[in-house]
Formats: structure tokens, sequence, C-alpha cells
């Protein structure tokens, strides 16, 4: 079992930034591949952002359109955390952001993960 606690969410104005941070424990975090999601009120979850393992080619990122150049994802392994910094926050990015963990490859397809957190609400004002 993993356990994911999200933090790091919370009101800011258009153009903002936030650093979300996800906090693992369970089992050993550098051969789980972590990702980003989140959920707008009367939408499905979407993809944010994913990394890979920390083994075979390394920590390998990968970004929906709409956040690239903006947010980034990044592990500390010595600290079981993973984070999502985003910076340039935009009124459409006001969502409840979930982080989640699978085996090894990341994937943009939320089925595949196994864990996840409860979420952290990030809310951005025009």
């Amino acid at each position: 079992q993993v356990q994911l606690v999200e933090s790091g969410g919370g009101l800011v104005q258009a153009g903002g930034s936030l650093r979300l941070s996800c906090a693992a424990s369970g089992r050993t975090f550098s051969n789980y591949a972590m990702g980003w999601f989140r959920q707008a009120p009367g939408k499905e979850r979407e993809f944010v952002a994913a990394i890979s393992w920390s083994g075979g080619d390394g920590d390998n990122t990968y970004y929906t359109d709409s956040v690239k150049g903006r947010f980034t994802i990044s592990r500390d392994n010595a600290k079981n955390t993973v984070y999502l910094q985003m910076n340039s926050l935009k009124p459409e990015d006001t969502a409840v952001y979930y982080c989640a963990a699978k085996a090894v490859r990341a994937s943009k397809n939320g089925h595949e993960y196994e864990y996840w957190g409860q979420g952290t609400q990030v809310t951005v004002s025009s």
C-alpha cells in the first residue's frame, strides 16, 4: 500500500504561483511513477503532469499541453515527496488537484494509477 497526502493548495490571484506537495509513505517511493490530476466542478478528471520512476531512463516528465511552460513536476526521493510548481496561474486552473502513484512507468491515463491522495483545492481568482 502507498498512502498519499497532498498539501499546498489555496487561493491565489491570476498570474500568481503555488507549489503543491504530495508526501508518500508505505512502499519504496522511487519505484513509483507519480502523477498529478485535477478535477474542476462539473468536469471530468484530467491529467496534468507525471514523472516516471527513478530507475531506467530516470525522471522523465510529461505535461498536458495547457500547462506546459507554466507547471513543473519534480520529485525528491529522499523526502518521499513529489511537487507540482505552478506558475502564471489562470482562472481555468481552478480545480481539486490529486496526486497518484503507479508502478514504474508514468501514464496520462488516470485509470492506470493504483493509489490516490485526497486532493487539495486550488482556486485562481481573476
